[in-house]
């Protein structure tokens, strides 16, 4: 439990607030470096032993820290040794003005090197270093500060690049030596090459590792997580050298694998035994999971093709038989669903996003229903249509509405299935179909809602906005409450909350 004061309020909370007033204290005082005596009264390093100054110092955030440095040689001191080095424009109050971009790369220099030569490289546990937008930034000025602070002891390390242009940086091995690579839990490198990878050497205690836009091979990627036997989660995104990307039984301890936009990619090959979560984007590939009997989440969205939902309902239940929470989504989508092949027979979460639906005027939504009918234990199924738009198929306009709603309903019931939200509801004849044949095929159904906006549950809370939609979007929601008003609530046990979502004036763009 979380240590108390006297008046309830956590001690490390009180602690943290008190050292970030403290620095704002030795911001304004007029003290200087040489002016100890006034100095000890702010600080009031006379009455404190020095471990509780130190450890006051590392609750200070990084700029507030090094303020706090500049006039207290005390300070300067545990500075030295100053746990956290998060080095970007923002933690050292550069303006971003796209317009001096050379005296803004000249000052993050100047700044950076003054942080690295005051500090020992001792004490770092994290390392963070992001160059935007420095792109002009010569390669060794990054070595000379990686030489400071990647050292033994090291826990987070992240080197964020901004390559625009001729100059690249390829990060050196030579940082992940001996004891400095043996302590480090968590790697991410962006936008830079990693070509040494495979030479780099036991990496013992790495247990999350993401690399986005890094230039290196699927050989040399193979080669350094065999080196990394603890690695739990591995992020690999836009790495468009890769082919080939297979994961090693090795791995017993990785659970989260994600892959996304890797445009040279052909295949995934996992034999991570203790694989839970696989998330993947990009076009279609050749995925093996291998007996995959652990695997519980996947994320799956399918680029440039017209079947992804095909490909989910006909290969998954075969490639991940015991999903539970499944996320499908599709770009353009015109094959309608199948019967799917075989169960998800311990599948209780799927939702289906139709992230920019080109959805032919032939496809039929009712198709659908194969995902309910292989999975018996469903409790939750959510259809996102991201970007509503007109259907020249509307049952609102269908002068023999009544009765051109009517399918052939599957015979199977949807027992566990209790939850049900649909967004971007539109008018289509198999949008009501579908929506029917859940109401009376589900026995259990606890609520329905029925949205024809982009997302109430996905608006922008923060702001108070909604997604917006456009004047042939907001007609179809009008169509679409009409369909609502006809042909489902009638339909709607007494049992079974509906909640039937419209645009609001925040929707209107």
């Amino acid at each position: 439990m979380e240590a108390l004061s006297t008046n309830g309020q956590p001690k490390a909370r009180i602690t943290r607030d008190r050292s970030t007033c403290l620095a704002a204290q030795i911001k304004a005082s007029p003290c200087q470096q040489g002016d100890d005596s006034q100095c000890d009264e702010i600080t009031g390093s006379q009455v404190l032993p020095e471990d509780i100054l130190h450890h006051i110092h590392t609750l200070m955030p990084m700029q507030a820290a090094a303020q706090a440095a500049c006039v207290s040689r005390g300070f300067l001191c545990s500075w030295r040794c100053y746990p956290e080095l998060i080095i970007s424009i923002d933690s050292l109050g550069i303006k971003d003005d796209r317009s001096k971009k050379d005296e803004i790369t000249r000052d993050f220099i100047s700044r950076v090197d003054h942080i690295m030569q005051n500090h020992s490289g001792m004490g770092v546990k994290k390392f963070s270093l992001n160059t935007y937008p420095c792109s002009n930034l010569d390669p060794s000025y990054v070595d000379r500060w990686l030489q400071v602070a990647v050292t033994p002891g090291i826990k987070e390390f992240e080197l964020s690049m901004f390559e625009w242009g001729d100059i690249k940086y390829d990060f050196p091995c030579s940082f992940l030596s001996g004891e400095r690579r043996s302590s480090i839990q968590s790697f991410l490198l962006h936008e830079c090459s990693f070509h040494s990878a495979a030479q780099v050497g036991s990496m013992r205690s790495l247990k999350t590792l993401d690399l986005h836009s890094v230039h290196v091979t699927g050989e040399e990627l193979y080669g350094f997580l065999s080196n990394s036997c603890a690695l739990e989660q591995f992020v690999l995104s836009n790495c468009e050298d890769i082919v080939f990307l297979k994961i090693p039984c090795l791995l017993l301890q990785l659970k989260i694998l994600d892959v996304f936009g890797c445009q040279k990619l052909e295949m995934i090959d996992s034999n991570a035994p203790k694989l839970s979560t696989f998330s993947y984007i990009g076009h279609p590939i050749h995925i093996s999971l291998g007996d995959a009997l652990q695997v519980k989440n996947v994320k799956l969205l399918r680029d440039y093709t017209s079947d992804a939902l095909y490909y989910a309902s006909t290969k998954l239940p075969f490639i991940v038989p015991n999903v539970q929470t499944l996320v499908l989504a599709t770009g353009h989508e015109t094959v309608n669903t199948p019967a799917a092949i075989g169960k998800f027979l311990h599948l209780k979460y799927l939702e289906i996003v139709a992230v920019a639906p080109k959805f032919s005027e032939d496809y039929d939504f009712y198709s659908l229903v194969s995902f309910l009918d292989a999975s018996p234990a469903l409790e939750t199924f959510i259809l996102r249509i991201e970007i509503p738009t007109i259907r020249s198929d509307s049952i609102v306009e269908d002068s023999d509405g009544d009765s051109s709603h009517q399918r052939c309903l599957s015979e199977r019931c949807h027992d566990n299935l209790k939850n049900v939200m649909i967004t971007g509801f539109c008018s289509a004849k198999s949008m009501i179909a579908l929506t029917i044949h859940i109401i009376e095929k589900t026995k259990w159904l606890e609520c329905l809602t029925l949205d024809t906006t982009r997302g109430h549950d996905r608006r922008f809370v923060n702001v108070d906005k909604c997604l917006r939609l456009k004047k042939d979007a907001l007609l179809e929601a009008e169509k679409a409450r009409i369909a609502i008003r006809r042909y489902v609530e009638g339909r709607v046990p007494h049992a079974v909350k509906l909640k039937v979502i419209e645009p609001c004036s925040k929707c209107i763009c």
